[in-house]
């Protein structure tokens, strides 16, 4: 009686254990996720400066610079950005060392995609003192171009002001239209 016990014991710890090994797979991923909420930033920087340098013939030059009091790091999501809650003033620099720049109260960027999207009270401030005023616009880094399709105005001392729904332009601001929604440029003289 006790070998017939002992062997049903045996097997019920055999059958335990082979469906314990059998049942573990491999949740690596998720073992690193434990304690990192997906809706919280895996790291917050405070007082950021970055520069965005392109090296050419040697030298290193300065073509975006990024300031901003706060940055929250959402890399941990699929789809992984920065977040700067408490705004931007990004200076984009021409091949002359002359800077448009660009004041957001918020900004996103978009990291698989080199996207900015720039929102509240945006306004680009040119070298001849031009402004763009907008309530939001991208920034394409990889293209080096602005963007954006909702209400824009430019107050210009260079050309005509203008007011439209869709802008688009280099960096250098040197190569913009600005649309109404139909299509129609709208130059609007002050």
């Amino acid at each position: 009686m006790k070998f017939q016990n002992l062997h049903i014991t045996y097997i019920i710890v055999t059958v335990f254990a082979v469906t314990m090994f059998f049942s573990c797979k491999n949740n690596f991923e998720d073992v690193q996720q434990i304690g990192v909420l997906q809706n919280q930033p895996i790291g917050e920087a405070k007082n950021i400066d970055l520069r965005y340098t392109e090296v050419d013939e040697g030298s290193a030059n300065v073509i975006a610079n990024l300031k901003s009091p706060t940055m929250l790091d959402y890399s941990n999501r699929g789809f992984s950005f920065s977040e700067f809650p408490d705004g931007v003033h990004l200076s984009l620099y021409d091949e002359n060392d002359e800077k448009n720049i660009i004041l957001a109260d918020y900004a996103i960027v978009y990291n698989q995609t080199d996207l900015i999207d720039l929102q509240g009270n945006v306004i680009l401030i040119t070298p001849q003192n031009d402004s763009l005023f907008a309530d939001q616009l991208y920034y394409d880094q990889k293209q080096e171009w602005l963007f954006t399709n909702q209400k824009v105005r430019l107050k210009s001392i260079t050309a005509n002001n203008a007011n439209g729904n869709i802008f688009d332009s280099d960096t250098k601001f040197k190569n913009y239209t600005i649309l109404d929604g139909s299509g129609d440029m709208l130059l609007k003289e002050d």
